[in-house]
């Protein structure tokens, strides 16, 4: 596949998703969830990417410590969302891997950004490049399961922006019932410009959601062989807003 290759017939659609009160974070110790076990693999998986700058970023002052002594204690505050952040651009996109073994890619750099009613049944709603409050979601259409062989989700650092230990960035999973999953990037990699964040695999006809936060110093076609991929890559560019 070449990087260029637009993905085409992409329709509009009303999206559903659970929104469970529950979560589970998915971490180190606690690596993988079976979305058939909990009965989640019909409907759409709702993956969403939200980010916010560290204070320290944008030369926070610690409070006097005569003034101030029990302030020591305190951890500097972390900014929320809004447009002065737009020094910070971080991308959702996932590789994907269907049964019939057509492999490609969904991201809003080189606007790849797929379908959900036909192959790949994935389908991102747009870019995000201000760090606002609904971040950067992506929707897998998991009506279409079995057509569906793996799904690598990541996140990458666009051009001439801060590198992942400048920000503080959550994927949440939504599937159809149960509860949410959460992984956060908050691992210090200040040269990384890339993370592969979870994998989605069909092992064996059960759905497993499975926790990588691997940092990598590339971007995608270093992803692409750290898991096997094979695609063919080239440089992509966004449009201007």
């Amino acid at each position: 596949m070449g990087f260029f290759d637009g993905l085409l017939g992409a329709r509009a659609v009303d999206f559903d998703s659970g929104n469970g009160a529950n979560a589970i974070e998915l971490t180190k110790r606690r690596q993988s969830v079976s979305l058939t076990k909990q009965g989640a693999v019909t409907g759409h998986l709702r993956v969403n990417l939200t980010w916010r700058m560290r204070t320290s970023d944008f030369g926070a002052q610690r409070p006097s410590l005569l003034r101030h002594p029990l302030k020591a204690l305190k951890p500097p505050e972390i900014l929320g969302h809004g447009q002065s952040m737009v020094d910070v651009d971080l991308d959702l996109g996932c590789l994907y891997e269907l049964a019939d073994g057509t492999k490609g890619v969904v991201q809003p750099l080189g606007d790849y950004l797929g379908d959900i009613n036909a192959a790949p049944y994935i389908k991102i709603s747009g870019d995000d490049r201000f760090g606002s409050g609904s971040g950067e979601t992506m929707y897998i259409n998991l009506d279409h399961h079995e057509s569906i062989k793996r799904v690598l989700v990541f996140v990458y650092i666009y051009d001439q922006t801060p590198a992942f230990d400048r920000t503080h960035a959550i994927v949440t999973l939504y599937p159809s019932s149960g509860p949410r999953l959460e992984i956060s990037l908050d691992e210090r990699h200040p040269q990384a410009r890339s993370c592969a964040v979870l994998l989605i695999e069909n092992v064996k006809g059960e759905l497993v959601v499975r926790r990588e936060v691997k940092f990598v110093y590339g971007f995608q076609a270093e992803l692409d062989r750290l898991y096997g991929w094979g695609l063919q890559w080239g440089r992509g560019y966004k449009t201007k807003v």
